[in-house]
């Protein structure tokens, strides 16, 4: 094979096939144009069909064949690795969404708990804060307790000592009320002395108890023996005696109710002592 053939085998990898199919139809176009050249004299025109020529590709160059088989393997190698690749970058797409899920449900967890914690330390301060107010109920009750305990012992010792007070009153009320009774008695048991004229068959040890009745004016509305001295004449003397040292006076000045209580009714006991036998 020369070297131009060589040329023609090696360019491309196109077969000896292919150069002799080309050689063939270069000369079969030459023939026709020969042809149609030479019979343009004659008068009548003759249309001849053009002859088909099938030509088939047969690719007998094993150098050909073993670099389509390696560029197939190559791309087969290529497919096979851009599908490697693309598993993997699915993979790995894979796993992000899935580091990207557990992250998510980290963090998800995380709130979680710290809303947890958060709970537990309101629930925790709300705890100690209503036990603090417990407390500080607890606190003012008792305080309260011992307000209206000390406020229950300021007032028992102020009625004690406002009854002490009535009773000392009630007492010196009462001396008092004895002291002017016993005065008022006295005063008219010596106004009735001083105006009694003794019978001549008065004696000493003669004892009479008179009745009086009086008005607040210490006027005498009624004299009466509630008990005879035994001597008529003794008793006479007395009676005379009272409506003679009427009114008392003093018995003006003297409270209502001492006056009532007293001397509303009075009984005055008659009983001279300096009498001669």
């Amino acid at each position: 094979m020369s070297a131009s053939c060589r040329f023609l085998v090696r360019f491309n990898g196109y077969p000896l096939s292919a150069v002799i199919a080309v050689l063939l139809h270069g000369f079969t176009l030459g023939f026709i144009l020969y042809w149609n050249s030479s019979s343009s004299s004659s008068n009548d025109l003759e249309l001849v069909q053009p002859t088909i020529i099938k030509s088939l590709f047969i690719d007998e160059n094993p150098l050909t064949r073993e670099r389509i088989e390696r560029q197939q393997a190559q791309l087969q190698r290529d497919q096979e690795q851009r599908e490697r690749e693309l598993q993997r970058q699915r993979d790995e797409e894979q796993q992000r969404i899935e580091e990207e899920q557990r992250q998510r449900e980290a963090e998800a967890e995380r709130l979680r708990q710290q809303q947890l914690e958060q709970q537990r330390l309101l629930d925790e301060e709300e705890r100690r804060r209503l036990l603090e107010l417990q407390r500080q109920r607890e606190r003012e009750q008792e305080e309260q307790r011992q307000r209206e305990l000390a406020e229950r012992q300021r007032r028992r010792q102020d009625e004690a000592e406002r009854r002490r007070q009535r009773e000392e009153a009630a007492a010196a009320a009462a001396r008092t009320e004895y002291e002017v009774m016993q005065s008022g008695v006295a005063l008219i048991q010596q106004y009735v002395q001083e105006v009694w004229s003794r019978p001549p068959s008065a004696r000493n040890g003669m004892r009479a108890v008179l009745r009086i009745n009086l008005l607040p004016t210490g006027e005498v509305t009624d004299v009466a023996i509630a008990e005879s001295s035994g001597d008529p004449a003794f008793d006479r003397s007395a009676e005379n005696a009272v409506y003679r040292a009427q009114p008392f006076s003093e018995l003006e000045q003297m409270p209502i109710h001492v006056f009532n209580e007293n001397f509303r009714t009075l009984t005055l006991i008659f009983q001279p002592e300096d009498l001669l036998n």
